[in-house]
């Protein structure tokens, strides 16, 4: 591992010890890994690595889970959670035909907003995301970044202080990708947590933290600067690739 950063006081998600098996197979095997409060931490690593079904267990709709999974201090899918993390999924999870402004009004009822309460917590996430004079139209009708940015905003609509995003660039052209980004900092000098999964390596720089899976274990808890210099590598995808010579070479000696 390259540079273990467990002792951090403030985490938004404590694990120990997880593990996830799935149809005989584990998918997951003994993670120890924290997720401080208030940063972009990025969870990278090549598809089939482990990411969605980690993602899946901090917001407590993963089965077969072992180990201590704390969420903002409480164990993860503890129902005082619903409100407090929000959850975007790989794909849209908006309504086509329904407009931007009835689907955030739709997740901001789920969230137990009503009235005012609910209309301004709709407008806000509208702003936050950047969809302004988008309002009417229906999700159907929108760009691949405009529907991205919707399921973003039926996360946020109930002002949760843990975003969990799963590969929500896969897709999207470089100028998009960055806007996102850019984004997702902003939500983070507001105070919000937010673990963001890509197999996008050169999306690493773009993260306060890292952690980096590959075939369900942890390769790296660590900062972009620390794995480019623990690695001498020129770029994370290099890097990334020398700590798997590593962990394969250290195997290879026992």
């Amino acid at each position: 591992m390259v540079n273990n950063l467990a002792d951090i006081d403030a985490s938004a998600v404590r694990v120990r010890g997880l593990s996830v098996v799935r149809g005989g197979v584990t998918v997951l095997e003994g993670l120890d890994l924290d997720v401080p409060t208030g940063q972009v931490v990025g969870l990278l690593g090549p598809s089939g690595s482990g990411k969605t079904t980690l993602m899946r267990a901090v917001v407590g709709v993963q089965a077969n889970v072992t180990g201590e999974l704390q969420v903002l201090g409480l164990p993860a899918g503890s129902p005082s959670l619903r409100r407090r993390v929000g959850y975007v999924t790989q794909a849209a999870s908006v309504y086509p035909d329904l407009t931007v402004t009835e689907n955030l009004a739709h997740f901001a009822a789920l969230a137990g907003l009503r009235g005012a309460t609910a209309r301004s917590a709709v407008a806000e996430a509208v702003t936050a995301v950047d969809l302004g004079g988008h309002e009417r139209q229906q999700v159907v009708s929108l760009s691949g970044g405009e529907r991205s940015r919707v399921s973003l905003a039926a996360a946020l609509v109930g002002d949760p202080e843990l975003m969990v995003l799963d590969e929500p660039t896969v897709g999207l052209d470089p100028v998009l990708r960055r806007d996102l980004w850019t984004m997702f900092h902003k939500l983070a000098a507001q105070g919000r947590t937010l673990l963001v999964s890509s197999h996008v390596m050169d999306e690493a720089t773009r993260c306060d933290r890292l952690l980096l899976l590959r075939a369900g274990t942890l390769v790296a808890d660590t900062t972009p600067d620390a794995l480019l210099t623990e690695t001498g590598a020129p770029d994370a995808e290099r890097a990334f690739l020398a700590l798997i010579d590593r962990a394969n070479a250290a195997g290879g000696a026992r």
